[in-house]
């Protein structure tokens, strides 16, 4: 059987580090969205406040699965 996935991008921020927003962009991704299958890592930024890095910034692409009709 073929399959279609649909591809997405989310982006999350943690106080911690890149992977911690790549690990929460995910978590909060599989709350709405069923069999996440792939997350590639686009960019990653930090966001700086008086010359002191206060965010990391991670930008993903998801793929999922589309379900079956």
């Amino acid at each position: 059987m073929s399959s279609v996935y649909k591809v997405i991008e989310v982006v999350a921020s943690s106080e911690k580090s890149w992977e911690d927003a790549a690990q929460t962009a995910v978590k909060r991704a599989s709350e709405t969205l069923d069999d996440l299958r792939i997350a590639e890592v686009v960019s990653q930024d930090v966001k700086i406040e008086n010359g002191k890095i206060t965010a990391f910034r991670t930008k993903l692409s998801l793929s999922f699965k589309f379900r079956e009709a």
